[in-house]
């Protein structure tokens, strides 16, 4: 389950509840996203509050932007959190789509590329496995929990960037805007030879999409106003040609069933991203993940 951190109106008591509530079951994973040039809360100040709010579930990052901070910071910052969880931190990076979150942050626009991620990727697991990347006294801590650092997954849903990702990776963070399994499917049959080629073992498999409950055109309505909102840089009217096939929108049953579809390729998990900030839409999702 990923947080609602794009919604608007957030507070600490609702971020708080999403997390407790997730942490309760029976997610295996609580997920959040970056942005810079957003209202979203800040990545790593909130990986440390959910370190703190929870104790069982998974944290993932789905995805932070290397380019977007200092690497070595960034490593400190991430191994921090998993020091915080106790070990329970996953790592989903990307090259994000958004040139404004690149001059928000005064990071270069010229590292938007997979060579950009891998070699932030590089200085991350040096900085975990305490290794120096200066001549200091001491190297950069603190230690994470998991040897050698939190596993990293690539946010893609291209297949040249999973390839050039299996030497680093240790697997997907994906995404599905259409639902459409036997696409996915594609994407995770690249992922597993490039993974085997590479001499690795099984990468970890996971996609997400954006879910609704409710009546289908309250529903639809829900996700057509969450990306209305969320894909701020695309011209209205191309997010209101693209909502009504973007997403999920229905009952629980029907949920239950496209599930299922992505567990038949073998997705490992599924992270589903609220359109909403009101819980029920997460008790109602539990309810679901309840039948996996």
């Amino acid at each position: 389950m990923t947080m609602p951190v794009m919604e608007p109106d957030l507070d600490a008591t609702v971020l708080q509840n999403w997390a407790r509530a997730i942490d309760e079951g029976p997610f295996s994973s609580l997920c959040w996203g970056e942005r810079i040039a957003f209202d979203n809360p800040d990545s790593l100040t909130l990986l440390g509050a959910l370190a703190a709010w929870t104790d069982r579930v998974r944290l993932v990052t789905t995805v932070i932007v290397p380019q977007l901070h200092n690497a070595v910071m960034l490593a400190k910052g991430l191994a921090t959190g998993d020091m915080l969880s106790g070990g329970r931190l996953t790592v989903g990076i990307g090259v994000g789509g958004r040139h404004e979150d690149y001059h928000a942050a005064g990071a270069d626009p010229t590292t938007q590329t997979m060579r950009g991620m891998a070699e932030r990727a590089a200085v991350m697991q040096r900085v975990w496995a305490g290794e120096k990347t200066t001549d200091s006294v001491r190297p950069v801590g603190p230690s994470p929990i998991q040897p050698g650092g939190p596993p990293l997954l690539v946010g893609t849903i291209g297949p040249k960037t999973v390839r050039s990702a299996a030497a680093w990776a240790d697997g997907l963070a994906g995404t599905t805007l259409d639902l459409d399994a036997t696409k996915q499917n594609a994407l995770f049959e690249v992922a597993r030879a490039a993974w085997a080629e590479a001499g690795k073992p099984k990468p970890l498999l996971a996609t997400s999409f954006w879910f609704a409950f409710g009546q289908q055109d309250q529903a639809r309505e829900q996700v057509r106003a969450h990306l209305r909102r969320y894909m701020n840089w695309i011209p209205a009217e191309y997010v209101d040609a693209m909502a009504p096939l973007t997403g999920w929108a229905g009952t629980e049953e029907e949920l239950v069933a496209v599930l299922r579809r992505f567990a038949d390729i073998g997705a490992d998990e599924v992270h589903l991203i609220p359109t909403s900030s009101d819980i029920s839409q997460l008790r109602r999702a539990a309810e679901v993940a309840a039948e996996f």
